[in-house]
C-alpha cells in the first residue's frame, strides 16, 4: 500500500495499513499546538533559535510563517546557529500545495504570534530543574480537551503538531517520571545530540521534585507539573477530546513517546485511534530511537515521510539529509496528510519543488 507514495511503514504496519485506509482522500485539519520552556534558555540544549533567549520568538514566528508565508514577530525566519531554516518552511509549503486548514492551540508564551489563537493554558514552562516546570496543568488538558472534541466535529482526521524549543528535553522529563527509559533516544536539532546535557538537566528536576523513574507512571499530570512543558498536556488534551470520534495523528518526532505516555495514563482505549507521523530524517537518525520509545508504550503505528534534500540546489535544505534539524512544526505528518488527501498526486518531488521555491523567496 505505501508502495504508491513516499512515506514508509515505519513500525506496527497492521495500523498503519488501517489508518491510510481509513483517511485516504479525506480532508484533515492540522493543529499547531505553541508553547515555550525557559528550559530551552539552558545552553547548550536547544538549536531553535541561533541565541538561547531568541527561543521565545520561535513558536510564534513558526506559525506566522504557516498562516502568512512570512514571519511578523521576528525578521527572517527561525535558524539553526548555522544557519538551517525551520521546518515550518516545509509545513507551511506542504499546507498550501494540499490547501490543507491549520489552526494554532497555545500551551503558554512568553510572545504572542500575530494572528488569532486558541489559548488553553496561560503561562510559559519554568526550568526543569526546579521541579516546578508547569502551573495549571489539569487545566490546560481540560480546555485542550474540549478544543479536541469541537475540531473534531469539522474535519475527517486531525494531524497535531508542535513548536517548542527545548521540547525533547523535557519530553524525556516526562517519559523517565513515567516509566519509559528513553534515556539516549530522544532526538536532537542540533548536529550532536547533547544527551548527557539533558539527562543531567532532567535529574536534577526530578531530584528537586523528589521522584524517581516510574514513579508517576500512571500520573501524567504530575509528571508534567514537576518535569515537563505546557505543550505536553495542550497536544494531549487535544487528541484525548478527538480520538474516541476521529483518527488522529501526531505529527513529530521522539516528543511524541511524552504526549503518547500521557494519552496512555489518562485514556489507553485512545491509543487505538493514534499513529504518529514523522519524517525519514528522525527514523534514520542513529542518535535517536523513535521505535523504541513508542514500542515501550503500546501498539501505536509510526509513518514516515519520505523526503529526500540530497538533489536540493541550496545548502540550507541540503542540511537535512545530515541529520541537522529533522522534524518539527508538524513537518513529517503534514507532508504525509498532504500525499494522502492528494492520493498520491503531491510527491516528494513535487514537495521539494515548494519547499525550494519558499526558501528561494525566504531566505535565499
Amino acid at each position: 500500500m505505501a508502495g504508491k507514495y513516499d512515506f514508509l511503514l515505519v513500525s506496527n504496519r497492521p495500523r498503519c495499513e488501517s489508518f491510510i485506509e481509513d483517511v485516504m482522500g479525506k480532508e484533515p485539519v492540522f493543529i499547531c499546538v505553541v508553547a515555550t520552556t525557559e528550559t530551552a534558555k539552558i545552553p547548550g540544549l536547544s538549536a531553535a533559535g541561533k541565541y538561547p533567549e531568541l527561543t521565545d520568538y520561535t513558536p510564534p514566528a513558526d506559525v506566522e510563517l504557516i498562516f502568512y508565508g512570512g514571519c511578523r514577530c521576528i525578521q527572517g525566519v527561525p535558524v539553526t546557529p548555522e544557519g538551517i531554516p525551520t521546518p515550518a518552511l516545509i509545513t507551511m509549503s506542504a499546507l498550501k500545495l494540499a490547501e490543507i486548514p491549520c489552526f494554532v492551540v497555545s500551551g503558554g508564551l512568553r510572545v504572542k504570534p500575530h494572528l488569532p489563537i486558541v489559548e488553553v493554558g496561560g503561562k510559559h514552562g519554568f526550568d526543569i530543574r526546579t521541579g516546578k516546570a508547569v502551573e495549571g496543568v489539569e487545566e490546560i488538558v481540560d480546555r485542550a480537551r474540549v478544543a479536541g472534541e469541537s475540531f473534531s466535529k469539522v474535519a475527517d482526521y486531525l494531524v497535531i503538531g508542535e513548536s517548542i524549543p527545548g521540547g525533547t528535553t523535557t519530553a524525556l522529563g516526562v517519559m523517565l517520571a513515567m516509566g519509559v527509559d528513553a534515556r539516549g533516544k530522544v532526538s536532537s536539532s542540533m548536529p550532536s545530540n547533547p544527551h548527557q546535557l539533558k539527562l543531567k538537566v532532567v535529574e536534577e528536576g526530578m531530584s528537586s521534585a523528589g521522584i524517581g523513574f516510574g514513579d508517576f507512571r500512571e500520573d501524567g499530570l504530575r509528571a508534567v507539573a514537576c518535569v515537563g512543558d505546557p505543550m505536553i498536556p495542550a497536544f494531549a488534551g487535544l487528541v484525548l477530546g478527538a480520538a474516541g470520534r476521529v483518527p488522529v495523528m501526531l505529527a513529530g518526532g521522539t516528543q511524541m513517546g511524552a504526549v503518547l505516555s500521557f494519552v496512555k495514563a489518562m485514556d489507553p482505549r485512545m491509543l487505538r485511534n493514534l499513529v504518529v507521523g514523522t519524517t525519514r530524517w528522525i527514523v534514520e537518525d542513529s542518535t535517536s530511537d523513535l521505535k523504541g520509545i513508542v514500542r515501550q508504550i503500546g501498539r501505536v503505528g509510526v509513518l514516515a515521510a519520505d523526503l529526500d534534500f540530497s538533489g536540493s540546489k541550496h545548502a540550507g535544505l541540503r542540511a537535512y539529509e545530515d541529520a541537522v534539524v529533522k522534524e518539527g512544526v508538524g513537518a513529517g505528518g503534514v507532508c504525509i496528510a498532504a500525499m494522502l488527501k492528494s492520493r498520491g498526486l503531491i510527491t516528494k518531488e513535487s514537495l521539494l519543488r515548494e519547499v525550494e521555491k519558499n526558501y528561494r523567496r525566504l531566505v535565499a
